[in-house]
This record gives C-alpha cells, structure tokens and sequence, in this order.
C-alpha cells in the first residue's frame, strides 16, 4: 500500500477523531463525518443508513443528497442496493447503480444524478448498525484502496455508535443496549425467570479505535501477539492427549502464527486505526464470514479465530473476565456456549441461562436440567445485545428471551410467574398424595436426577424414587477418568439421600453430543446412530466394569437398579448382561457385600428394540422408554434440527399405537415399563401415555405436581377411547381431539 494513501487515510480518521472529540449533539457529528468522507474520497456524496429496527434502515445524515429526506426516506432490510449492503453484509461497488440487480429509486433524495455506488456495512462483531454510501455523478468503479479506506471509516462509525457518539432524536439514534428486545430461540429446559443479566465472557469496548502513531500500535500489536502466541504454545504443552482439544489448540497455533491475519491487521493500524481496532475489524469481518457459511468444520475454525481475537483484545485492552462488576443478586448467565463444569461452578445461585449455541442434548443442558434452571438455546445475538445488569427475562417453556423489557411486558411476566407459583402451592397440597386416577388407576411418578444437587428434590417434589439417574454428568465435568473410590463413594451417597427409595443408575451414556474431555472423539457422519452409549461399553468394557463395581460396591448390601442405555438388539443386552455377572461373580470371590436383590433392565431408545425375540422380553426385568431419543429415530427427525423437530408430535397416532404395542408385550410377559423424557413431563402428553398402559412415568421434579395434578382429575379409559376414536377417524395426531375432551370435562 502506497505511503500516500496511508497518509490520507490516517488524516481522515484523525478528522473523524478530532470530530467525535467535539462538544456536539449526535446528529452534527453524523453531518460533519458525511461531509469529512465525501470530502476526502472525492465524491460529491456520503450517506449514512442506521437501522431504526431490525428490518428498516433509515437515512441518517448525508452530505450531497437533499437533506429533506433525512430522516424521511427509509427502506426494508434487502431492499433497494443499501438494503442488500445490510443483509447480506456485503460490499456493493458499481459504476453504474440504476443498472444493478434490486437497484431502488429514492425520488426524494435525488440522486437520480449519480451514477456510481459504493456502499459497505457498519458492523461490530457480527452487530449489524447500518450502511456507509459514498456516490459520484461520473461512471466509476471504486478501487480496492477506496473500499479498504472506506470499510476503516465503517469501522470506526461502528465503534462510535457503541461508545453513544451520535445518540439524538428518532429510533435510528437511539442509544445502543437501551431499546427493549425479544430474541426467540430453542427450550433447553423448561421454565420461568426474572433476574439481571450476567455476562460469561465480558464485552471488550474499544474507546480508542484512531491513533495517530502507527509505529507504536503496530509494536502494541506485535508484543501482544508474541504474547498470544507463547500462551497458546504454554496451554500446548500442558495439554491432555486429547485428540479433539489439541486440534482446537493447533488451530489456536496456526491462527496466531498467521502471517495473512497479521499483514491485514497492520495494514489497518497503517490506515489510522488503533491496535485494538484493528484487531476487532478482523474480527468482525470473520464473524460476518461465519454467518454466512455452512460448512461446520469451516464454521469451527472461524469460532477458534474468533476465541483467539477476544484472547488478543484482552491482552492489548487489560479487559480481562474480572471487570470489578459485582454478580448480581438474581443472575441470569449469558454466554456464546458454555461447558458443564464451569456451569455447575455457578450452581444454583443462576435464576437461567440463555445461550447463542448450545444443543437440547448438549452437556450444559443436562446439567440445567439437574440444577432447575430454565436454559434457552440458540438466543441469536445475546451475547452482542446484552450488557450486565440489564433486566432480563427468561420464558423457558416458549423459548423466548424479553432483554430491557418494557413495564407492560415485565407485569405481564410477573402475573405468569404468580399463576405458577399459586399452582405450585396447589401441587404442594397434594404431593405426599398417592397419583390415582378417576378410574382408580396408579401411575407411579419419579423423577430424572444426575447430580446430588438433586436429590433433595426427591422428598420435596413428592417423587416417588429416581427413575433416571444420569451417570455420566461426573464423567464430564472432569478433565479425566473418574476413580472407582470416587464414584463409589458418590453412588453412595446417592443411595443414602434416596432413603431406601427406587435409584435407577444408568450407566455411562457417553456418545453422540457427549464426549468426554480425556476421550478420543470419533469423527462419523451421523453421531447420534454412531458408536455411543452401549456400544462404546462393550467395545471398551473396562470403563464399565470399573463402573460396575463402584455401583455394587456403592450399595453396600441394599437393593441396587442398573439400567443399561441405546439397547438395539437382543445380543447387546445379554453381553452387557454377563458383564455384570462377571463383576457380581469377582465382588463375591473378593468378600465384598452384595446387593440383596439386583435389577437389571435396559432403555429401549430406538424402534428394533420393539421387535427383540420373546426370550429378551423375558429375561430383562424391566424396560424404560427413552422418549427423546426413540421420538427422533422413529420420525427420522434430528430433534437438534428446528426445521424438523416440530413437525412430529408425540401424541401422533402411529407413535402411540407403537408404544402401545410396546406396552402389550411388556404386559404379555411381565416386564416392568416406564417411560422416561421431557413428555413423560408434560400433563397432557403424560396422561395419554398413561391411557395406553404406561403406568410408571419419570420426569423432572417440577414436572411432577403439574403432571400429577391432571391425571388424578381424569378417567385413563375414557381418555384411551378418544384417542382411538381419533385414530379411526384418520386423524394424524389425537391432540386436538383430547384437547376438546379436556376442556369440555375440566
């Protein structure tokens, strides 16, 4: 890059410096930066577009254009050459605009006089704030050095607004993190909160994007990447051997060693931007590159560039996590995405959690689920749109996010939040009551647990024993193996809160979305029909042997219920079967206790299970639908994939008659049934499971009054026959038709 070029640039951004620095209201900076650009990259014209909302961008300021349509003319997100700017986040550069595909004529502008058009996004971080335009009369294509000059001007335009340097009068100029608004977003766990937020990973703010020595700013910039780079190769060498986190940490390594990323940064720190500035340009470039590709390795590696900027502007700003900001009282977590152990150091001082990543099935969400916080998943933007101590709520049952809420909105919280705890007092009233229907059936309710933090739970919810026990929660929040003592130990424990009630342990589900820290990923096409759960413990059985011994071992003589997980076929179950009798035959040879009676059952998660030979159905004492999983293999519809998921219900007809076929076999041989998921959680999906022959359900311990509360008020019979007769009448779901049942029997 020319040395002239840089100079000109640098005199620019030192003008726009020297601007922002004036005593002025937002909408006279907003003119002078238009006049300072057109002046400066010899146009006649310089416009600035803001969004006013998320779909309408505004004409805010302009040098060139009739200024009676700023503030007048507007247009929708993709509409007119501006509009594309904004939704794709691309650069538009025409020397003859009225000939562009989706060009638009603004008629109270006038700029029917220009011909060509360059106009790049103002963005921060993946932040979309609107559209920088600069126009001539002459037929002309911009150069890459007019672009570069022009998306540097962006850049800071960017970091002004968030800094509050043009706030005036109208939407468009409101002040940024001050407007009330609703992300809509995935049910990790269902839920209710009110609280304040706090930030996982703080935001870094820029409050010096232009310097006026680059010299300087570039050794800023070099020093902190040498330190960077000595950190990476530090958190290298310190590493386990494990494969997937020393990829991550290799792409750390290559990203920081990039000569590619380091030229583009001092290139702009050439152009007049600070070292901090530059770095985020960088960054927010990547993060406009990664919402637009889908490629998920690509999506990855663009997430570890991202990681390491924010490592690097920590570095360069001093901004670590620890801001002096005091946790408030009620929190609500906000994070891109975050791991089990660091969720489970929050505990349950948290009132939610909301993420932008995160899956239903992911390890933060089970251990929400164990803590009883709601958690929303895929909260696009959060974490760019919130700032700690902003009112929060959390609607966890709609999976919808009300951040700076109006008054309106909040009372109309605070009335759902009093109608649920009023109905939790009414559960309260009936909670050591025994769950008999109308028809003078009992349905046996437990609840899910996977960490001791649960098991009060146990007496308070009116459970009557713990259904599932998800063991590998203590596999994951370590970086490595448990110890046969520690698990021992914790099993124990277990045993002894649940006061001699029924304890499901379901041995190691590891798999699919949960990879251990220590274990070494498998890279396969599909990981959910991949080698997970019991497969990955027959293949290795030492894991679950050791496992196996820490639970006989834990029960020290009383009755022990090992549930074997993702049983397809017949011979899985009896192989995992002689496992344990192997493990039984050693505990004995060895002197140790033995449990007084020892149940053995299996999880039946995917359809072939149905369909095992008798002999299975006789031996196995007993059997608990995993209903997450089989509902996702049964419809063949991933339940991570919003566009799917929501298309099958579990009240559909053939998934019914299937699990009522499921119940007759069990019945015909005698096989204990249950059915465990988030629907056995759901009054009314849980009273016609009921109605087919389930009649022991296991859920999460808030479920438990809701559920219980529905079922004792109806007759089972009647409810199976409106389903059949739904059934007949070729209905594909029989919800509509219980639904009408309910309401006209309530």
């Amino acid at each position: 890059m020319a040395d002239g070029l840089e100079s000109e640039s640098r005199k620019l951004l030192g003008r726009l410096r020297d601007t922002m620095a004036e005593e002025a209201a937002g909408q006279e900076r907003l003119d002078k930066i238009t006049h300072l650009t057109a002046d400066s990259m010899q146009t006649e014209v310089c416009s600035v577009y803001l969004f006013r909302d998320a779909e309408t961008l505004e004409l805010c300021a302009t040098q060139g254009l009739n200024q009676e349509a700023v503030h007048q003319t507007r247009m929708k997100l993709g509409e007119g050459l501006v509009g594309r700017v904004a939704r794709y986040g691309d650069v538009v550069n025409t020397a003859d605009a009225p000939s562009e595909r989706g060009f638009r004529y603004m008629p109270e502008t006038g700029e029917e006089i220009y011909s060509s058009f360059l106009g790049v996004p103002i963005q921060r971080l993946g932040e979309k704030l609107g559209v920088l335009v600069v126009q001539s009369k002459d037929k002309r294509e911009f150069t890459a050095d007019d672009v570069y000059a022009l998306e540097v001007v962006a850049m800071v335009l960017a970091e002004m607004a968030e800094l509050g340097a043009f706030v005036g009068e109208g939407a468009a100029l409101k002040a940024l993190h001050t407007q009330a608004v609703l992300i809509r977003g995935g049910v990790g766990q269902e839920g209710t909160a009110m609280g304040h937020v706090w930030l996982h990973e703080p935001r870094v703010v820029v409050t010096n994007p232009v310097a006026d020595d680059p010299e300087k700013e570039s050794l800023r910039l070099r020093e902190a990447v040498d330190h960077l780079r000595v950190s990476v190769d530090e958190m290298l060498a310190g590493a386990s051997a494990d494969a997937e986190q020393m990829q991550v940490l290799e792409a750390y390594r290559m990203f920081a060693n990039s000569k590619g990323w380091m030229r583009r940064m001092e290139e702009d720190i050439a152009r007049g931007l600070s070292a901090e500035a530059a770095v985020e340009k960088e960054q927010s470039q990547a993060r406009a590159r990664m919402s637009q590709v889908t490629d998920g390795y690509l999506r990855e590696r663009l997430h570890d560039l991202d990681d390491l900027s924010n490592r690097l502007l920590r570095i360069l700003t001093g901004q670590g996590r620890e801001t002096g900001s005091e946790m408030p009282s009620d929190p609500v977590l906000i994070a891109r995405n975050i791991g089990p152990a660091e969720l489970l150091e929050y505990g349950r001082s948290l009132k939610g959690v909301v993420l932008e990543e995160g899956s239903v099935g992911s390890h933060a969400a089970i251990v929400a689920r164990a803590l009883a916080i709601p958690l929303i998943i895929h909260a696009d933007r959060i974490t760019n749109e919130a700032l700690n101590g902003d009112q929060i709520l959390v609607d966890g049952d709609q999976g919808i996010v009300h951040l700076r809420p109006d008054e309106q909105v909040v009372s109309a919280f605070r009335d759902k939040m009093a109608m649920q705890a009023k109905a939790q007092e009414r559960y309260a009233s009936i909670r050591e009551a025994d769950c008999i229907t109308a028809d003078g059936q009992h349905i046996h309710l437990h609840m899910n647990a996977g960490l001791m933090a649960d098991l009060p739970s146990l007496d308070n919810s009116g459970a009557e024993g713990v259904g599932l026990f998800r063991t590998e929660l203590q596999f994951l929040i370590r970086n490595q193996m448990p110890k046969r003592t520690e698990l021992a130990a914790l099993y124990k424990r277990v045993l002894d809160a649940a006061h001699g009630k029924r304890v499901v342990f379901r041995t190691l589900d590891i798999g699919s979305d949960k990879v251990l820290p220590y274990m070494k990923p498998q890279e396969e096409p599909n990981p959910a029909l991949g080698w997970r759960a019991i497969r990955v413990a027959l293949d290795r059985p030492g894991v679950m042997r050791m496992q196996l011994q820490a639970l006989l071992r834990a029960a020290e003589g009383r009755p022990l219920t090992i549930m074997f997980p993702f049983i397809a076929q017949y011979s899985e179950y009896k192989m995992a079967r002689n496992e344990v009798d192997k493990v039984l035959a050693r505990e004995t040879r060895l002197g140790h206790k033995v449990p007084e009676r020892l149940e053995i059952g299996a999880m039946l998660e995917t359809p072939s299970l149905a369909y095992a030979p008798q002999q299975f159905f006789d031996e196995v004492q007993f059997l608990s639908i995993g209903g997450n999983d089989l509902k996702q293999f049964f419809f063949a519809a991933d339940r991570e994939n919003e566009r799917v998921r929501r298309r099958y219900d579990t009240l559909n007809v053939s998934f019914l008659t299937f699990l009522e076929g499921v119940v007759r076999r069990c019945e015909d041989s005698g096989t204990h049934l249950s059915f465990c998921g988030e629907d056995a959680g759901r009054p009314v999906e849980a009273l016609c499971l009921a109605a087919m022959g389930i009649r022991n359900l296991s859920m999460r311990p808030a479920s438990i009054g809701p559920v219980k509360s529905l079922l004792m008020r109806y007759n089972l019979n009647e409810i199976r026959q409106v389903i059949h007769e739904a059934g007949a009448s070729g209905e594909q779901s029989v919800r509509n038709a219980v639904m009408t049942y309910l309401r006209e029997n309530g």
